[in-house]
Protein backbone atom coordinates (compact mmCIF):
# COMPACT_ATOMS: atom_id res chain seq x y z
CA UNK A 1 0.00 0.00 0.00
CA UNK A 2 1.26 3.72 -0.74
CA UNK A 3 0.67 5.87 2.11
CA UNK A 4 -2.42 7.68 0.91
CA UNK A 5 -4.08 3.94 0.68
CA UNK A 6 -2.38 3.05 4.30
CA UNK A 7 -3.81 6.70 5.77
CA UNK A 8 -7.31 5.76 4.41
CA UNK A 9 -7.33 1.79 5.35
CA UNK A 10 -6.20 2.53 9.25
CA UNK A 11 -8.89 5.77 9.32
CA UNK A 12 -11.51 3.24 8.03
CA UNK A 13 -10.36 1.04 10.61
CA UNK A 14 -10.18 2.71 13.79
CA UNK A 15 -14.07 4.54 12.01
CA UNK A 16 -15.46 1.23 12.12
CA UNK A 17 -14.53 0.61 15.35
CA UNK A 18 -15.50 3.65 17.00
CA UNK A 19 -18.95 3.69 15.25
CA UNK A 20 -19.53 -0.28 16.61
CA UNK A 21 -18.68 1.31 19.96
CA UNK A 22 -21.39 3.92 19.12
CA UNK A 23 -24.12 1.80 18.39
CA UNK A 24 -23.47 -0.93 21.04
CA UNK A 25 -26.35 0.07 24.17
CA UNK A 26 -24.86 -2.87 25.97
CA UNK A 27 -21.40 -0.82 26.24
CA UNK A 28 -22.73 2.39 26.87
CA UNK A 29 -24.78 1.46 29.56
CA UNK A 30 -21.63 -0.20 30.85
CA UNK A 31 -19.73 2.57 30.92
CA UNK A 32 -22.62 4.83 32.54
CA UNK A 33 -23.03 2.37 35.21
CA UNK A 34 -18.64 2.03 35.59
CA UNK A 35 -18.73 6.32 35.70
CA UNK A 36 -21.40 6.22 38.38
CA UNK A 37 -19.45 3.39 40.64
CA UNK A 38 -16.16 5.50 40.03
CA UNK A 39 -17.64 8.99 41.45
CA UNK A 40 -19.42 7.06 44.69
CA UNK A 41 -16.45 5.51 45.35
CA UNK A 42 -14.12 8.62 44.67
CA UNK A 43 -16.76 10.58 46.82
CA UNK A 44 -16.37 7.63 49.60
CA UNK A 45 -12.64 8.35 49.88
CA UNK A 46 -11.08 6.02 47.92
CA UNK A 47 -9.15 5.69 45.00
CA UNK A 48 -8.36 4.83 41.10
CA UNK A 49 -5.89 2.08 40.65
CA UNK A 50 -4.65 1.83 36.71
CA UNK A 51 -2.19 -0.94 35.39
CA UNK A 52 -1.06 -2.06 31.86
CA UNK A 53 2.19 -2.75 30.13
CA UNK A 54 4.02 -0.81 27.46
CA UNK A 55 1.15 1.38 25.04
CA UNK A 56 -1.72 0.28 27.99
CA UNK A 57 0.72 1.52 30.37
CA UNK A 58 1.35 4.82 28.73
CA UNK A 59 -2.68 5.14 28.78
CA UNK A 60 -2.35 4.53 32.39
CA UNK A 61 -0.47 6.93 33.20
CA UNK A 62 -2.47 9.61 30.96
CA UNK A 63 -5.79 8.90 32.52
CA UNK A 64 -4.57 9.04 36.62
CA UNK A 65 -2.98 12.69 35.16
CA UNK A 66 -6.44 13.49 34.07
CA UNK A 67 -7.67 12.45 37.34
CA UNK A 68 -5.11 13.74 39.55
CA UNK A 69 -4.98 17.09 37.42
CA UNK A 70 -7.86 17.91 35.61
CA UNK A 71 -9.44 17.29 32.17
CA UNK A 72 -11.75 19.88 30.66
CA UNK A 73 -12.19 22.37 33.65
CA UNK A 74 -10.84 23.45 37.23
CA UNK A 75 -11.90 20.78 40.13
CA UNK A 76 -10.73 19.36 43.01
CA UNK A 77 -7.51 16.51 42.42
CA UNK A 78 -9.33 12.93 42.52
CA UNK A 79 -7.44 9.99 44.08
CA UNK A 80 -6.17 8.30 41.22
CA UNK A 81 -2.67 5.90 40.95
CA UNK A 82 -1.08 4.84 37.91
CA UNK A 83 1.06 1.41 38.71
CA UNK A 84 3.19 1.75 35.83
CA UNK A 85 5.38 5.02 36.93
CA UNK A 86 7.90 4.44 39.84
CA UNK A 87 10.69 2.70 38.36
CA UNK A 88 12.43 2.29 41.69
CA UNK A 89 9.41 -0.41 42.55
CA UNK A 90 8.93 -1.99 38.97
CA UNK A 91 12.58 -2.96 39.49
CA UNK A 92 12.55 -4.11 42.69
CA UNK A 93 9.37 -6.18 42.73
CA UNK A 94 10.68 -7.04 39.16
CA UNK A 95 14.17 -8.09 40.32
CA UNK A 96 13.18 -9.69 43.75
CA UNK A 97 9.92 -11.25 43.43
CA UNK A 98 9.12 -11.49 39.12
CA UNK A 99 7.75 -9.42 36.55
CA UNK A 100 4.10 -11.06 36.73
CA UNK A 101 4.03 -9.41 40.68
CA UNK A 102 4.27 -5.92 39.48
CA UNK A 103 1.23 -4.64 40.08
CA UNK A 104 -0.29 -7.22 42.14
CA UNK A 105 2.44 -6.33 44.97
CA UNK A 106 1.68 -2.71 44.82
CA UNK A 107 -1.88 -3.52 44.81
CA UNK A 108 -1.06 -5.38 48.16
CA UNK A 109 0.96 -2.42 49.69
CA UNK A 110 -1.50 0.56 48.77
CA UNK A 111 -4.67 -0.58 47.55
CA UNK A 112 -7.89 -0.82 50.17
CA UNK A 113 -11.28 -2.65 49.43
CA UNK A 114 -13.68 -0.62 47.64
CA UNK A 115 -10.84 1.02 45.66
CA UNK A 116 -11.30 0.43 41.79
CA UNK A 117 -8.46 -1.48 40.01
CA UNK A 118 -8.30 -0.27 35.94
CA UNK A 119 -6.73 -3.07 34.22
CA UNK A 120 -4.99 -2.72 30.77
CA UNK A 121 -4.50 -5.15 28.53
CA UNK A 122 -5.37 -5.48 25.05
CA UNK A 123 -4.96 -9.59 24.61
CA UNK A 124 -5.92 -9.67 28.23
CA UNK A 125 -3.59 -12.56 29.32
CA UNK A 126 -0.50 -10.46 30.43
CA UNK A 127 0.56 -12.40 33.50
CA UNK A 128 1.54 -9.39 35.82
CA UNK A 129 -1.99 -8.14 34.94
CA UNK A 130 -4.32 -11.50 35.45
CA UNK A 131 -1.94 -11.67 38.81
CA UNK A 132 -3.33 -8.37 40.30
CA UNK A 133 -6.77 -8.82 39.25
CA UNK A 134 -6.68 -12.41 41.22
CA UNK A 135 -4.99 -10.35 44.15
CA UNK A 136 -7.20 -7.70 43.76
CA UNK A 137 -10.49 -9.45 43.72
CA UNK A 138 -9.10 -11.13 47.32
CA UNK A 139 -9.05 -7.59 48.98
CA UNK A 140 -12.19 -6.34 48.02
CA UNK A 141 -11.64 -4.18 45.25
CA UNK A 142 -13.80 -3.44 42.07
CA UNK A 143 -11.95 -5.07 39.26
CA UNK A 144 -12.80 -2.96 35.55
CA UNK A 145 -10.74 -4.75 33.00
CA UNK A 146 -9.85 -2.70 29.50
CA UNK A 147 -9.70 -5.53 26.54
CA UNK A 148 -10.24 -6.15 22.80
CA UNK A 149 -12.70 -8.79 21.61
CA UNK A 150 -10.31 -11.80 22.47
CA UNK A 151 -11.08 -10.90 26.47
CA UNK A 152 -8.28 -13.32 27.48
CA UNK A 153 -7.52 -15.05 31.03
CA UNK A 154 -8.23 -11.17 32.52
CA UNK A 155 -11.84 -12.28 31.93
CA UNK A 156 -12.63 -14.22 35.00
CA UNK A 157 -11.44 -11.91 37.33
CA UNK A 158 -13.41 -8.91 36.45
CA UNK A 159 -16.27 -7.28 37.51
CA UNK A 160 -17.01 -5.33 34.75
CA UNK A 161 -15.34 -5.94 31.37
CA UNK A 162 -14.94 -3.33 28.39
CA UNK A 163 -14.34 -4.83 25.15
CA UNK A 164 -13.45 -2.71 22.88
CA UNK A 165 -14.65 -4.46 19.41
CA UNK A 166 -11.43 -5.28 17.10
CA UNK A 167 -8.65 -7.81 17.71
CA UNK A 168 -6.09 -5.47 16.46
CA UNK A 169 -3.75 -3.87 19.08
CA UNK A 170 -3.76 -0.09 17.75
CA UNK A 171 -7.61 -0.41 17.43
CA UNK A 172 -8.05 -1.57 21.16
CA UNK A 173 -5.92 1.44 22.52
CA UNK A 174 -7.65 3.85 20.47
CA UNK A 175 -10.91 2.57 22.02
CA UNK A 176 -9.19 2.35 25.61
CA UNK A 177 -8.32 5.96 24.93
CA UNK A 178 -11.50 7.19 24.13
CA UNK A 179 -13.36 5.08 26.86
CA UNK A 180 -11.17 6.75 29.44
CA UNK A 181 -11.53 9.95 28.53
CA UNK A 182 -15.48 9.60 28.34
CA UNK A 183 -15.43 8.32 31.85
CA UNK A 184 -13.08 11.21 33.28
CA UNK A 185 -15.69 13.72 31.78
CA UNK A 186 -19.02 11.67 33.35
CA UNK A 187 -16.70 11.66 36.47
CA UNK A 188 -15.63 14.92 36.28
CA UNK A 189 -18.80 16.23 35.77
CA UNK A 190 -20.72 14.52 38.72
CA UNK A 191 -18.21 14.22 41.51
CA UNK A 192 -19.28 16.50 44.64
Amino acid sequence: MNPKELLMHHLGESSRCVSKMASDPELIALLSEIANECVKRLNSGNKLLFAGNGGSAADCQHMAGEYVGKFLFERQGLAAIALTTDSSILTAVGNDYGYETLFSRQIEAIGNKNDIFLAYSTSGNSNNIVNALKFSKKMGLKNIGLTGLNKGKMNKYCDVLIEIPSKLTPRIQEGHLLVGHILCEIIENNIS
